[in-house]
């Protein structure tokens, strides 16, 4: 692990605070906290203004960044994802071990991730495989498969999936500099890309994922479409590419759950999102999970919604990082 350089990132994000055990806070991260609401939480209709309105800029969405013309004249760019979660929430997240769940998180990279890769592969599909560090740490060999083709990327979805909203933020920042550190160590490439566990922020995420020179973020929902993200009414010029929970397989796939669907008919849903970015001329980001669409039932409905995509045509497939400084270059955003 490239600790020397964790220890820039850390103290580069939590400085001028002497970090003797990160029990320190930056003044950046502190400005972040700052905005969470002061007044009594049990009674937000008696707020002040200033209370709902610091609570609501803490991070929003700027500019659309969809260019007027996508790369080969494309009417609209397919970014598919895969968060690659394995054992890290089937219980290793929360110290909740049991046998059974991380068999379950075992099937995720021993068989399903690999059925996966083949699909994207023979397809020629670039895509882009988001990891909790402890995910790739437990099985090295899933990086040399995706980099096999040369064609994928693999970005920051956590240390161990853990929950960041609940961390302090020198504790955030120096799981992150330890993820960003591993990943880069058995993958070969230093992450551009973050992704929040459980898709959310701390009040000291964004000024963190900032700070540490990300060149994109993948976890927030204000729009369907590339936007600059909005820190406390300021422009960050960092591009958020936007996930949703309709477009992604975990909250319905699961066959213990209240919400389950047949894949056949979330993969509707998935074709008719695609059918109206493809109508906008905009962006379709799907996130899905290789534990749970790997399996042989549910990887049909990627097949299917891959097949309706090809035969609808004028698409560009592109990984997140490819997505991204296109946007970028288009838009003339500053580094």
């Amino acid at each position: 692990m490239r600790l020397n350089h964790s220890t820039t990132l850390l103290k580069k994000v939590l400085a001028p605070v002497a970090l003797a055990c990160l029990s320190g806070f930056s003044g950046l991260a502190a400005n972040a906290q700052s905005n969470v609401a002061t007044e009594d939480p049990a009674t937000p209709w008696n707020w002040s203004d200033k209370t709902v309105f610091d609570a609501v800029n803490q991070v929003r969405a700027g500019r659309d960044l969809t260019p007027s013309v996508w790369p080969g004249e494309a009417r609209v760019a397919v970014l598919l994802s895969f968060d690659v979660d394995n054992e890290t929430v089937m219980g290793l997240r929360t110290g909740e071990v049991s046998i059974g769940p991380l068999s379950q998180g075992q099937y995720g990279h021993r068989v399903a991730l690999p059925r996966i890769v083949k699909l994207v592969d023979d397809e020629a599909i670039p895509s882009t495989f988001f990891f909790p560090a402890w995910s790739l740490k437990i099985a090295p060999e899933q990086a040399s498969l995706i980099n096999e083709s040369g064609h994928h990327e693999i970005a920051v979805h956590g240390w161990i999936h853990e929950r960041n909203t609940s961390l302090d933020a020198a504790t955030e920042a120096r799981l992150l500099a330890q993820a960003m550190d591993t990943i880069e160590d058995i993958s070969g490439k230093r992450p551009v890309g973050y992704r929040a566990p459980s898709w959310n922020h701390s009040p000291a995420t964004l000024s963190i994922v900032r700070e540490m020179g990300f060149l994109y973020e993948s976890s927030l929902m204000h729009d369907d479409r590339p936007y600059e993200l909005v820190q406390d009414g300021e422009p960050t010029n960092l591009i958020e590419l936007p996930v949703d929970w309709i477009l992604d397989d975990a909250p319905l796939m699961n066959p213990l759950g209240n919400r389950y669907m047949n894949p056949r008919d979330i993969m509707q849903v998935w074709i008719d999102e695609f059918d109206k970015a493809w109508e906008e001329g905009t962006l379709f980001l799907l996130t899905l999970h290789p534990h749970v669409s790997g399996h042989r039932s549910r990887i049909v409905a990627l097949e299917g919604l891959i097949e309706h995509i090809k035969a609808k045509g004028d698409v560009w497939f592109a990984t997140h990082e490819e997505a991204a400084r296109y946007v970028r270059a288009q838009a003339k955003m500053d580094q």
